[in-house]
């Protein structure tokens, strides 16, 4: 099995058998590594949350929110074009590109969230600002998976960023990130039945990819307000 490979986990039971064997945890845990990794550092021709806040700033004479819109419109973009990429092949291609559609992209929407959450003033080097930019591709389930870890954060993320977390509360949060994540991902690859038809499943699977890059950016700006902001709110 691959790294990406995933079984229907629909059942809350099934779900917790499959996690408790372990097989699920390695797999979260190596899943959030490398779209950290990659999302955030960059790697080959993908460049890094640094490079691509220094040319939007530079871009926008400096203006940060000027630069976060022109980072979240080029990212929705890019992920339909990959969406695209995916789909337009139909069945003969489908079971090759799919794995490399789905990293693609949650690698981009790690370094979209990544860009914006520096860009206002959060420093990526710590860890657990590296988990609020994960928890956020998770919508909704940040919540639960924070209760979890035991971590109180009622608010925006950026109040988890802000915080000093435990080494071992962290490491909880991204298993938890990486179990939703790879589920998120065996439900995407439901679509394949729709996608299976050339070029109409291209043009869904263009859609449906910038649709979700377009929802994360807005949760994104949402969780990640302006440092200075967010101190206030602690």
């Amino acid at each position: 099995m691959g790294l990406f490979d995933t079984k229907n986990t629909e059942d809350p039971g099934a779900a917790q058998a499959v996690e408790e064997s372990g097989v699920t945890a390695k797999t979260a845990n190596a899943l959030v590594g490398k779209l950290m990794d990659i999302g955030i550092d960059g790697l080959g021709p993908l460049d890094s949350v640094d490079k691509v806040v220094a040319e939007a700033l530079k871009d926008k004479k400096g203006d940060p929110e000027k630069a976060i819109n022109t980072i979240v419109r080029s990212h929705i973009k890019m992920s339909a074009v990959g969406g695209f990429v995916t789909g337009f092949g139909g069945i003969f291609t489908l079971v090759v590109s799919l794995p490399a559609n789905i990293v693609e992209f949650y690698v981009l929407a790690t370094r979209m969230v990544g860009s914006i959450a520096q860009i206002r003033g959060y420093d990526l080097k710590q860890p657990e600002v590296r988990a609020a930019v994960m928890l956020t591709l998770v919508g909704a389930d940040s919540q639960d998976l924070l209760a979890k870890a035991g971590v109180a954060g009622s608010g925006r993320l950026a109040q988890v960023a802000l915080q000093r977390l435990p080494k071992a509360a962290v490491m909880v949060i991204n298993k938890g990130v990486g179990f939703r994540l790879a589920t998120k991902m065996g439900a995407r690859s439901l679509s394949r039945f729709t996608r299976a038809v050339p070029v109409v499943g291209g043009a869904i699977g263009a859609g449906l990819d910038a649709f979700l890059m377009n929802r994360i950016g807005d949760q994104a700006r949402e969780e990640f307000p302006l440092r200075e902001v967010a101190q206030l709110d602690a």
